[in-house]
């Protein structure tokens, strides 16, 4: 029953921002991994950033790193992604995830086992 829905995708030009939310119902575990990929038209989807279940430690891939900001909300339902300096590689439909940890151990990049629906972003150039 676990779900997780996305909002905030658009349209913006090169340099533009855009926050992207989405919201996670039906946890049932305590330590989790929620992160973001995004999948470009004909190429394979990619990890983007991750943030762990005490919103203490994150991880970017190095394309966005400066740029992308991920984080929790209080309740820590809810996984943020703010991307500013927007460019039009940055183009593809992203995607919400989350990763429970097997036998104590978790990989930022690894499986994740839990996906929203997507949500598009464009940019302009």
């Amino acid at each position: 029953q676990v779900r997780l829905v996305e909002s905030g995708g658009g349209l913006v030009q090169t340099g533009g921002s855009l926050r992207l939310s989405c919201t996670a119902s039906g946890l049932t575990f305590s330590r989790y991994v929620m992160g973001w990929f995004r999948q470009a038209p004909g190429k394979e989807r990619e990890f983007v950033a991750a943030i762990n279940w005490s919103g203490g430690s994150t991880y970017y891939v190095d394309s966005v790193k400066g740029r992308f900001t991920i984080s929790l909300d209080n309740a820590k339902t809810t996984v943020y992604l703010q991307m500013n300096r927007l460019k039009p590689e940055d183009t593809a439909v992203y995607y919400c995830a989350v990763q429970v940890p097997r036998s104590g151990t978790f990989s930022w990049t690894g499986r994740y086992d839990y996906w929203g629906q997507g949500t598009q972003v464009t940019v302009s150039s």
